[in-house]
Parts: structure tokens; sequence; C-alpha cells
């Protein structure tokens, strides 16, 4: 993929950026990605949000999705034949059970990382290394979860497994690296207070599950701390919902005017029903590390954006607007509702989160805005950015 956009390097500041190489059209998609390695959350996981163990794809048919979201097991969905999902084609790892949503990810997984991951019959000992580190991250990461420790360790996995570790290690260097001093902002960011020993104990888990002499410096502690900035910095929330799958292709029916009243009123109703008992939380969420997203730099205007349409890991970007050859191709970090806020809070959010002061044209041009914050959004500030930060990466 990637014809329509290459990546270039702009400065030592800005890094690299992601610019056009022919006419795109609104509405274009740019390219579509799949992850170099990506992995679901775990509390996600551990509340039954049930996803392909490679790819993310939702595995519960769009009812049983809504049942579940719902805490109503008698739920019925019309139009059942608009669900996309497939489990005659499920299957599972034969030693650890995990599941996939077809023979091609097991095979996928087995051949990348699992060989070193899979658990077997140790799936549900807590004395098992691997069990142990994912469940210190839980008690250190909760909900809105924004990164997972399983991510690394996939990427340990992938070069113990590959023939040629050098060209996987080659691959993840290429993303984004930070300063020391950008690094403990950014860990401090994803751990909270007390970060350092925290970081230290779960150096020590993952050294015990994972250690590779090929990869020594990835377990020392500076080593650590880099490879965790770096998923910090560059990975990509994925959402999947085999329910939005289905409510897309139900819009996309061809109904009769009152039953497509009927329909549109019963979805909505479904929403509003399944947001009392389960809240912002629709999606199987994880993350994932994309070599030419991970270039988008950041507009407060973007000219694209990121979705996940095909209901599993391949990120899709979109074009927002016409853009040019050579033009440079910017998403948004910020969702709708924080790109309207002033220059000062939008700014406040992306130094918090990204380590960054923006210079779009928008906030340049805002540059002589005075640097308070309007009341209303004192009142509001700090108490959804993170929630609304989550909510706007995993968006399908």
């Amino acid at each position: 993929t990637g014809a329509a956009a290459e990546a270039r390097f702009i400065s030592s500041a800005k890094g690299k950026g992601l610019f056009a190489t022919k006419n795109i059209h609104k509405g274009e998609t740019v390219f579509v990605e799949r992850p170099v390695v990506s992995s679901q959350f775990l509390w996600n996981a551990l509340y039954n949000y049930r996803a392909c163990d490679h790819c993310l794809r939702a595995l519960e048919t769009a009812e049983e999705n809504a049942q579940r979201l719902l805490g109503k097991s008698s739920l019925v969905l019309p139009h059942p034949e608009q669900c996309s999902i497939r489990k005659d084609l499920h299957q599972q790892c034969p030693r650890c059970q995990v599941t996939y949503c077809s023979a091609e990810c097991r095979q996928a997984a087995l051949e990348q990382y699992h060989q070193v991951l899979c658990l077997g019959p140790s799936r549900d000992d807590p004395t098992h290394p691997l069990n142990k580190l994912q469940e210190a991250w839980r008690n250190m990461h909760y909900p809105p979860e924004t990164s997972s420790i399983m991510l690394m360790a996939r990427m340990v996995a992938t070069v113990k497994q590959a023939k040629d570790k050098e060209w996987w290690i080659k691959a993840f260097s290429q993303f984004c690296s930070k300063t020391a001093n950008e690094e403990e902002e950014i860990v401090h960011k994803l751990l909270g207070d007390k970060f350092k020993g925290q970081l230290e104990l779960l150096r020590l888990l993952f050294t015990e599950a994972l250690y590779d002499e090929h990869l020594s410096r990835w377990f020392t502690p500076e080593g650590f701390r880099s490879l965790f900035a770096l998923v910090g910095t560059n990975g990509q929330g994925i959402g999947t919902s085999s329910l939005s799958q289905w409510v897309h292709a139900c819009d996309a029916l061809d109904l009769p005017m009152l039953q497509r009243e009927e329909l549109d009123a019963f979805i909505d109703q479904l929403y509003k029903d399944i947001e009392k008992e389960s809240g912002e939380f629709l999606n199987c969420e994880g993350s994932g590390l994309y070599v030419l997203q991970s270039c988008c730099n950041h507009s407060c205007i973007p000219n694209a954006e990121t979705s996940f349409p095909e209901n599993n890991f391949l990120l899709h970007l979109t074009a927002l607007e016409d853009i040019e050859a050579g033009e440079e191709i910017c998403i948004s970090y910020l969702d709708c509702c924080q790109r309207e806020r002033s220059r000062h809070s939008r700014n406040k959010i992306l130094r918090e989160n990204y380590l960054f002061t923006c210079s779009c044209p928008k906030c340049l041009a805002q540059a002589d805005d005075a640097d308070v914050t309007s009341d209303e959004e004192e009142e509001g500030e700090g108490e959804t950015d993170d929630a609304e930060l989550e909510d706007e990466m995993t968006d399908v």
C-alpha cells in the first residue's frame, strides 16, 4: 500500500511527516495499512469483549454483542442476515485455546509471535511469568485503557521467533523515539505518580517472562523505558464492533419509509439503553503500531482521518478534503469537541498527552489570542480529556 503517500523527514524537531505523492480527492482512501504488531487491551479482554487474538475482529454476532452490552439475553435484533460474523470459520489454538476469527489469523499469529507467547496448559495458572506480567499491568492501568504491555511482549516474541532478527529490530526502531526526559513524561502519563516503582516492577516481570540476549538492551532500565515510551507515543487505538457493522449494513438497506423509520427508531433506542448499561465502552479495543500512520502529524484542522471499517486491525486513512500532490497529510489527535476549544486548551491537552505544542495553520492564526480558557472550558477541563481522547482513538 501507499502509492498515494510517502513518509519524509521534516526536521529533527518534527521528525517525519506523511506527504501526498499525487492529488487525492475528498472521501478517497489514501491507504489501508496492517499493523506491524497489535494486541487487544487486557481489561477489555477480561470483560468478555471477544476479539480475534490476532486481528482484533469482533467474534460475537451483532445480537450477542448487543445482548451482552445491554445485560439482556432475550434481545432479538431484526435483519440478522446483516451480521457479518462467520462463527463457522473461528479457530482456537489447540494448546492454549485462544480464539481466532479464521485459520489465516491462527497461522499468522503462530508464525509471527504465538509460539513464544502460547501459555499452553498454563493459561489459567496465576504463577506463570506471562500471567504475572499481565496481572501487574492490569493493576496499574485501569480503563479507559490506552496501551498494553502485551503489545511490547508481542514485539519481543516477534524478534525471538524471526529468522531475520535484525530486520524486525530495524522495523521497530523506525518508530519515533523521544529524549530521556520526554520518555519519562510519557511513562508518567501512562502509569501515574508511582510510575518509577511500577516501571521497575514491570521490567523485572517482563524480563522473567521474555528475556532474550539478542534484545538485551530492551531489558535494561533505559531500554525498557524507551520501549514503553515508543508504544505510548506511537500506539494507535483500534476499535472493532460487530454491532456497529450490523448498524452500517442496516443503514444501507433499501427499505420502505415506514420500515426505515421503525428500524432507525429501534437502533436509536438500543444505543440509548446500551449507554445506560455499559457507558462508553462499546467496542473491542486494543492498539497497534502502524508504520505509515505513525508518520502522520497532528493538525487542529486535519485533512485526513483514520477508521477501522473492516471490523479488524486494518487501518483506513481517508481524505477529509482534497489534498494536492506534495501536501502534508495530517490527522487530528483531538476529537471534534476538543478541536472547537481555544488554542490554549487544545495545546494543554496536546502537551499533556503527546508532549508537543501545535503550530498548525489554525493555531498560528490564533497565536495572538489570550492564553486563557473560557469559563465553560475551565469547568469541563480535565474531566473528560482522557475518555474523549480514547474514544477518538478507537473510532470504528
